[in-house]
Order: structure tokens, then C-alpha cells, then sequence
């Protein structure tokens, strides 16, 4: 009896696991704002017990490979007077920093 309500524990607590890490899945393929809203409300100690590297590192892996043209965008530059196009740009050397620089 004990056995069988520990098992049936065990099994629900498994299955919680199993729908919370689908639904960190599911928010880290939205866009950054439905993301953030979403984190926003997950309780702290899901930061402990969820595989949010290894769910992040597959949600934002991409399609490109090494060898791939990189895909054409539009920015302004920093002073706004003027856009810049990447594609504009092909056959000259670009160098592209993501993050911060300072």
C-alpha cells in the first residue's frame, strides 16, 4: 500500500517535471517579450530543478552553418541618420558584434 501512494507520488511529481519543462520549451521559442513575461512569473525554485542551459542552447540554436551567407537586415546607425543594409555591404569586410562592446 505505502509503496503503491509513494510510487503514485513519484509518478505525479515526474509528470509536473515533465509539463513545466514543455512549457519553459514552448515560452523560449516566443519572441523575448512573451518570454520575459512568461519567466517573469516562474517561481524561484524552478531555477533549480529545470534545464533552462540545455532548453535555451536548443530553443536559439538557429538554422545557420558554418558557410552560410548570413541572413540580410536592416539597422539604423548609431547617430539615426541613415539605415545600413547588410546586403549592401557583400563583398567588403563586415564585422558584426552581438552584445555589449563597453
Amino acid at each position: 500500500m505505502v509503496r503503491r501512494v509513494v510510487a503514485g507520488l513519484v509518478l505525479v511529481v515526474l509528470l509536473g517535471w515533465a509539463v513545466l519543462v514543455a512549457a519553459v520549451s514552448w515560452a523560449m521559442h516566443q519572441s523575448p517579450e512573451q518570454f520575459g513575461r512568461f519567466m517573469a512569473k516562474m517561481p524561484g525554485p524552478a531555477y533549480l530543478v529545470l534545464p533552462f542551459e540545455t532548453l535555451w542552447m536548443r530553443a536559439r540554436q538557429g538554422a545557420l552553418r558554418v558557410g552560410d551567407e548570413a541572413p540580410d537586415f536592416n539597422l539604423a546607425t548609431v547617430d539615426k541618420s541613415a539605415r545600413v543594409r547588410l546586403s549592401d555591404l557583400r563583398g567588403k569586410p563586415v564585422v558584426l558584434v552581438f552584445g555589449s562592446y563597453t
